[in-house]
């Protein structure tokens, strides 16, 4: 299925998360709380939305099957992170 919009909220004083996107697929299928995180060295990537279990322990909710999949994810959403940063130091997104 292919992706058919990413949607990116920034997120301000949260530590190395940098922004929470939505990725819909095909409109018909949307993926909420993926996050926007800055790793090592500067280096970005998305986490995928995760639940905490009694236990303490973090388990994905919503996750890619193969390595392909998850790169064309990762990639749309940081091409469209970087546009909603470049937009923003633009002026033209508020």
């Amino acid at each position: 299925m292919d992706i058919s919009e990413v949607r990116i909220r920034p997120v301000k004083g949260a530590g190395r998360m940098r922004a929470f996107a939505s990725v819909v697929f095909g409109g018909q299928f949307v993926v909420h709380e993926l996050k926007v995180v800055e790793g090592a060295e500067g280096r970005m990537f998305v986490a995928f939305p995760s639940k905490r279990a009694a236990s303490g322990e973090y388990f994905d909710i919503a996750h890619p099957i193969t390595a392909e999949a998850r790169d064309r994810i990762q990639q749309a959403v940081l091409a469209a992170y970087r546009q909603h940063v470049e937009a923003m130091a633009a002026g033209q997104v508020g």
